[in-house]
């Protein structure tokens, strides 16, 4: 089959997560985050969890706060222990994923295990809510393995549909503000994926497993670290694990896996193009909205409180 490519998205940037420790001393991998809206809009943060030890994460995320926000947690390896302030309680195993819209506010706690063998290893991805949804009633959807469609392509591609559409078939988590799309997609060696993608949306692709080719050109590229930019080490621009890619306008992308295969994570969103304000766990429009959120919180209004009704 001949398939015509209206745009191909080229790539736009590449950025090498980095190092950093959230919560009460938790081990990430931050791939994008604070200084970069809105170049990401409509998301606003991308972490990796990654370990085999247990002192760099079980320690978690203690109780805390969160308004205008969704944040997305999918769980390959190890789980997730979490309750919050509605009187929620669950675990997110692997293959799992929790999809929580904060909005007008929530007080949470995520703690993560190891599995057997101590390993870790799962994703967490902030979208911002747009104004008219900022202060909408709460919520979870919370997806078991077994209800994300897993599709067997032709020459042995495989895509898991978390949300979003592949060749008719969609993924259990709807609804969402900003039309986003979270595919994990595994691409045999030297074999080619694509895929349409709305024209509007912000579109960006991280890599976990294996390497490949981001960009039919294949061109030599610079990676960003910390700011700064650095030509890629191999002379081309072949993409390795904890590696995101950045795409630039266009309707539709096309991944070439290396010689060991690809597997990565695609996501994309409709740009919310409004003032963000953000402080550490909520993120709203004005910093007066800002001040008021954190006043709440301080006098014990913030979010309905299961526990504290009870």
């Amino acid at each position: 089959m001949v398939i015509i490519m209206a745009n191909l998205r080229r790539v736009r940037k590449i950025r090498k997560s980095m190092p950093t420790i959230e919560g009460a001393g938790v081990h990430l991998k931050r791939a994008f985050g604070f200084r970069h809206v809105p170049e990401f809009d409509p998301f606003l943060l991308f972490d990796e969890f990654h370990s085999e030890k247990p002192e760099e994460y079980i320690m978690g995320f203690p109780r805390h706060p969160h308004r205008g926000v969704e944040t997305i947690t999918y769980v390959l390896q190890g789980e997730i222990r979490h309750e919050d302030s509605l009187g929620n309680r669950g675990v997110i195993r692997p293959g799992e994923v929790q999809w929580m819209t904060a909005g007008s506010g929530i007080i949470h706690q995520e703690m993560p295990q190891g599995d057997e063998s101590g390993n870790l290893w799962g994703f967490q991805l902030w979208a911002n809510l747009p104004s008219s949804h900022k202060m909408m009633e709460p919520r979870y959807q919370g997806v078991k393995s077994s209800r994300i469609p897993e599709l067997l392509m032709e020459k042995g591609l495989k895509v898991r549909i978390i949300c979003g559409e592949v060749n008719g078939v969609e993924g259990p988590v709807k609804e969402i503000a900003t039309d986003p799309e979270y595919l994990d997609i595994t691409v045999p060696a030297e074999e080619k994926f694509f895929h349409i993608t709305a024209p509007d949306h912000t579109v960006f692709a991280y890599v976990i497993e294996g390497s490949g080719y981001f960009d039919r050109e294949k061109d030599p590229c610079a990676f960003e670290v910390e700011g700064e930019r650095y030509l890629h080490p191999a002379g081309d621009c072949i993409i390795y694990p904890e590696t995101l890619v950045l795409y630039g306008a266009g309707d539709s992308i096309e991944v070439t896996a290396g010689d060991e295969g690809v597997r990565f994570l695609l996501m994309s969103g409709r740009p919310i193009g409004e003032p963000v304000a953000w402080y550490g766990p909520i993120v709203m429009n004005t910093k007066e909205e800002l001040r008021a959120a954190f006043e709440e919180y301080r006098q014990g209004t913030f979010a309905r409180d299961a526990e504290r009704q009870t």
